[in-house]
Formats: structure tokens, sequence, C-alpha cells
């Protein structure tokens, strides 16, 4: 498959509206290269183990890339995302505010980064390995999980990612029900099920994501315990999970609190991720204004997780 590479050279301050707005017109992961990354202090034992290489960022400013399928909507998308980014110049300074378009073949862009991507320690017991790496467990009761993201991302190294999994180790029993909204990639619901969830239910709204987590489910021999589908958020799904988690952006984090209410046991858990700290207090209310209950809030990066819990008398 061909793919079209957007590039957004623009600001900090602007990186939240542009995801927003690539996700809502289709794209299923971001890659953003902001030049703070090259000189900030490691803040926790987990994540990346890569150098990064300062001729991958822009001098000044981020570039924000992700990928859509070369297609016959293609056009349409583009002359949307433009225009709706430039009508962010009302509330954002966008800098230079440049949009680049490149034609790339997945093989291509396959190769290119897998040279950036190494096992990953993401807890104490569980490391993300690509299928590709050479990895010996550092003993018996470590976790391995297998993965190739492709071009669905979520490789399992980001912050909000790392929060997510941290947070299921914790609340997870075993033999629980779990649902997955945006699974991307598939990380988070290998992680419930290799944590020991009896039946994990995975959603996602775009079809590359949906194909690529079946693929890393089958990699990690887990297709009985998983059901993956095409879905937009929990519209029309009613389960009854005893954990819900969602690893996406605040803003829509907020559209699907309600059906996430519905579809919880009473004492369930509701893990959130994706999170940017000016948004947090957004989630925060929308949460408690449902009767949620916050107990507990995690950083790592300046990303947020927050954990909440569904009374058992509600």
């Amino acid at each position: 498959m061909n793919w079209t590479e957007i590039c957004i050279h623009t600001t900090n301050e602007a990186i939240e509206s542009i995801s927003y707005i690539l996700q809502e017109t289709g794209a299923s992961g971001l890659v953003i290269e902001d030049p703070l990354d090259l000189v900030k202090a490691k803040e926790a034992q987990f994540g990346e183990i890569y150098e990064l290489d300062p001729q991958d960022y822009p001098d000044e400013g981020v570039r924000i890339k992700t990928y859509l399928p070369v297609n016959s909507h293609l056009k349409d998308t583009i002359n949307e995302i433009t225009k709706r980014i430039n009508a962010l110049a009302t509330f954002h300074d966008l800098g230079k505010n440049e949009i680049v378009l490149t034609d790339v073949h997945e093989e291509d862009w396959a190769t290119a980064w897998k040279k950036y991507y190494k096992p990953v320690q993401v807890t104490d017991t569980i490391t993300i390995k690509p299928i590709w790496e050479e990895y010996r467990p550092a003993n018996e009761h470590e976790v391995i999980i297998e993965m190739d993201p492709g071009m669905a991302f979520g490789t399992g190294t980001h912050p909000t990612t790392i929060l997510s999994i941290q947070a299921l180790e914790k609340y997870l029993k075993a033999k629980d029900k779990v649902i997955d909204v945006g699974s991307g990639s598939g990380i988070l619901t290998i992680a419930a099920a290799k944590l020991g969830a009896a039946k994990i239910h995975a959603f996602d709204l775009d079809e590359v994501a949906v194909k690529s987590s079946k693929a890393n489910i089958q990699l990690n021999d887990l297709a009985s315990e998983i059901t993956v589908e095409q879905n937009d958020l929990l519209k029309g799904i009613h389960l009854d999970a005893d954990v819900i988690v969602s690893n996406i952006l605040a803003e829509i984090i907020v559209k699907f609190i309600n059906d996430a209410w519905n579809n919880l046991k009473a004492g369930g858990y509701f893990i959130t991720s994706g999170i940017i700290k000016d948004k947090q207090e957004m989630v925060l209310g929308e949460l408690r204004r449902q009767g949620f209950e916050v107990i507990e809030q995690n950083e790592l990066e300046d990303w947020i997780s927050i954990i909440a819990r569904k009374p058992k008398q509600s």
C-alpha cells in the first residue's frame, strides 16, 4: 500500500489542537519531532533506550507527521486538514505553519523507523519487544509482549502508553473483562491479556489499526481471549466490563464518558491516558459530573493518566 506523509511545521502550543484535527480526519497515529526532546532529562526508569539524532529535528518549532493511505478521499481529507489548521491562527501562534506532503511506500516507512524501536521495559514486569529484535528475559517472571506495529503506530514507548500499562498492572485482576477504546496497534489489549484478563473487547475506528491489532494479537497467541472490531468509540456497544482503558486525546475521552459509565460494572475502573496538563481539569470535571470517583492521577513527561472508579452503589 502507498501512503502520503503529512508534515506540519508549527509551534509547541499548537500541538494538541493540530493532533486533534489529524485524529478527527482519520490519522491513526502521530510522530512529533520536538527539539526539546533532545535536552529533556529522563524522568523515569522506564522508556526508550535509543539515542536521538539531532538531524531528525527542526531548528525551531516542532514537526507533526502522520500518514494517510492513498485513496480516492485523500485530496478532500488533505484540503480539510489544511483548512482547519489555518483556522487555528485565530487562537494559536502557528509559527511557520508549513504543510509538506511526501509519498511513502509502506515497506520504506517500516524500514526507516525500525532502527529506533528496541526492546522497552515499561513496568517492573512487562517488556515490549519488536519481533525483529533478539531479547532474553531478565527472569522467569518477566512478561514479554511481541509487537510489529506497522502503520498503526503504538510501539509502547510513548509516556501515555507506559502510564496506561502501569495502571492496568495495578488495577486489573485475574479473570477481569476489559474494553480497550482506540486500540491502535493493540498494545494495551495484549497487555491486559498478558496480565490475566479473561476476555478483552478492543475497538478502533481506523481500519488499519484494527488489522494491526489483530496481527499483533496473533503474534502473541491471544486470539481466543480478544475480540477486535471497527467501531466509533463505544457507540452502540453494550457490555459489562470490569476495566475500560483508553489512550487517546482528552477531547475524545470526554465524548464517551457516559458510554464508558454504561459499559462498566459497579466498582469497575476507567483508565484514561493521552491527556496533556492543560486538559487535565477538563477530563476530571467530566468524569466527576458523570459520577465517577477519581482515585489516582499520574504524570510522566508532561502527560497525565487518570484512574476513575464507578461507585459500587450507583
